[in-house]
């Protein structure tokens, strides 16, 4: 368990109950801060909260309900899972500034500059994306946060998670779906030619980074990305739930860049071309130089067999969705008719 020399460490954590954050604030708990999760409180989907958090109803997208729920209240820290733009930046400082000593903003390991000339990433690697728009978005919340911390002294940090999953929510583009498929033998629509390095963090892993930095002033103003170590190909990552599965996996190839034609609304179409396509590796220095007892303790091969033992124990909350089965259909029938169309054209004999 990660230990904590401010006994009595208070927290906020703006959402709490998703993939990354449910773990965040288990560990907080474990650590012995003084926890408190704001959300509206109305969504199913949530992951329970553990015993001793505090729960606080509010909309963080209404400042008037912001503003009510944290009247006559201040926090050691706010860590703000919910933020993607300028505007979340602005609310940030106006409205919780007052409130804390610190203020996590959570961005994402996307803005680093893709194609990435040069590897390992660190968190002076220049940030553009001009392919994806959530990126640009997170680029300009941080831009604001470092503005007001530059001009006013905003206590910000700003934290870049990078592919982070747990044990019900695995890092695939079809989550549950694509799993499903594998088990079925059916095929697999893999971006690319399957050979990009990706990095993948567990989300109990990240936790400890992050619940690391909390309190800490020395983290004010400072940037980190928190990411794991275990580093995948695409086809390694498909290939190593089939075998926990225990069937062969048969995997199809679909350059990166068709996906928006097949699928121009679909989540992943965009990720695929600026971000997912381009190889991921990182280099954890820092967050390990802040925080001596973040590392890897969770590698992918392993976490898998939780996550299919999760999904044995929820049958409910794991069945594949029939939209995005129909979508990944789409993509295997794409594949073979541009197959065939090439093979029209190959010499004859």
């Amino acid at each position: 368990m990660l230990q904590h020399d401010d006994a009595g460490l208070s927290v906020l954590f703006l959402g709490g109950t998703g993939t990354i954050s449910a773990s965040c604030v288990r560990l907080s708990v474990e650590s012995g801060l003084r926890v408190a999760v704001l959300n509206r409180g109305t969504d199913r989907k949530q992951r329970p909260l553990p015993d001793g958090v505090e729960r606080i109803t509010g909309d963080v997208t209404d400042e008037a309900s912001l503003t009510a729920a944290l009247e006559g209240r201040t926090f050691d820290a706010v860590v703000d899972f919910l933020a993607f733009d300028e505007t979340a930046a602005d609310r940030a400082v106006r409205v919780l500034g007052p409130h804390t000593r610190q203020y996590v903003g959570i961005s994402s390991a996307s803005v680093y500059g893709k194609p990435v000339l040069q590897t390992p990433i660190t968190e002076s690697t220049p940030t553009h994306n001009r392919f994806l728009a959530y990126a640009r978005a997170k680029l300009r919340f941080e831009a604001g946060l470092r503005d007001a911390y530059e001009q006013q002294g905003f206590p910000m940090t700003i934290v870049r998670p990078s592919h982070t999953y747990d044990d019900a929510n695995p890092p695939l583009p079809g989550d549950w779906t694509v799993v499903d498929r594998i088990a079925r033998g059916e095929e697999i629509p893999v971006h690319g030619d399957g050979t990009s390095l990706w990095t993948l963090t567990h989300a109990e892993d990240f936790a400890v980074g992050l619940v690391g930095l909390l309190g800490n002033p020395r983290a004010i103003g400072e940037t980190f990305h928190i990411t794991g170590d275990d580093v995948h190909t695409w086809d390694q990552i498909y290939t190593t739930i089939a075998e926990v599965l225990g069937v062969a996996p048969r995997l199809v190839h679909v350059p990166s860049e068709l996906y928006p034609v097949v699928a121009p609304d679909w989540f992943w179409s965009d990720l695929f071309v600026g971000d997912l396509s381009h190889s991921a590796v990182f280099d954890n220095t820092k967050i390990k130089r802040f925080v001596p007892a973040f590392g890897q303790r969770l590698t992918f091969h392993r976490a898998v067999r939780r996550m299919l033992a999760w999904r044995t124990a929820n049958p409910g909350a794991t069945a594949p969705d029939p939209a995005t089965e129909a979508l990944l259909e789409r993509f295997v029938s794409a594949y073979h008719a541009g197959r065939s169309a090439f093979e029209a054209h190959a010499p004859a004999g």
